[in-house]
């Protein structure tokens, strides 16, 4: 059964740093494009950033200047380095690993990220 399991959550002050890690057990096909999505309170899941297999990386507009996704194939992680943290990126943080033929993607649990002032 394919897993992923996130890591690094937690609150941060305003204008901190945290760091999103994700581990994705084996079945997650390499060429999957692994993201990190989140989720406010009252909100709709989201994208917040995604990488391709070959290291191409997407942001959501809000967060391009202060996220950074990573990916390593070999220990099969994705991380999130999130900076400057604003109130609004307080929420839910989800690791995906999207469809690609023959594997229908999987999701991890989610972790918490919380920033107050």
């Amino acid at each position: 059964q394919v897993q992923l399991v996130e890591s690094g959550g937690g609150s941060a002050h305003l204008g901190e740093s945290l760091r999103l890690s994700c581990v994705a057990s084996e079945g997650v096909p390499e060429r999957s494009v692994l993201a990190w999505y989140y989720q406010p309170p009252g909100g709709q899941r989201e994208m917040v950033a995604s990488i391709t297999a070959s290291g191409r990386p997407y942001y959501k507009e809000s967060v391009r200047d202060r996220f950074t996704i990573s990916r390593d194939t070999v220990r099969n992680t994705v991380d999130l380095q999130m900076n400057g943290l604003k109130f609004e990126d307080s929420g839910i943080y989800y690791c995906n690993a999207g469809m690609v033929h023959g594997f229908r993607g999987a999701w991890g649990k989610g972790i918490a990220v919380i920033v107050s002032s």
